[in-house]
């Protein structure tokens, strides 16, 4: 398996700031519709397809998250396996890091 890389919380937080991360949510409907990290774009595991991960851009980081950092490592691997190099960061602990830490999510 590929080397990966956790994102800190407040790396991400200022990255989803300063527009320089393009956060993922690989979770399912039912936990997107609970809470999600707001500007997360939606692609969950059960139908994740690397093709639809976004474009990447100059400048701009893709970090990838779950609900405890378990399927964000596959979806990486999967994204890997499908030609993403640029596809290796995740939020390690995922939203439940992100909620223990008292951060906000967003309910769909």
């Amino acid at each position: 398996m590929a080397q990966f890389n956790d994102i800190p919380l407040h790396e991400l937080q200022q990255g989803l700031a300063d527009g320089t991360v393009t956060l993922v949510d690989v979770r399912e409907q039912d936990e997107w519709n609970a809470g999600h990290i707001k500007g997360a774009q939606f692609l969950p595991l059960s139908r994740f397809d690397p093709a639809k991960l976004p474009a990447p851009e100059a400048g701009k980081k893709i970090v990838i998250y779950c609900r405890s950092g378990k399927r964000s490592v596959t979806a990486m691997e999967q994204a890997r396996l499908g030609g993403r190099r640029d596809c290796d960061t995740h939020l390690g602990g995922g939203i439940l890091a992100w909620v223990n830490a008292g951060l906000e999510v967003e309910k769909a």
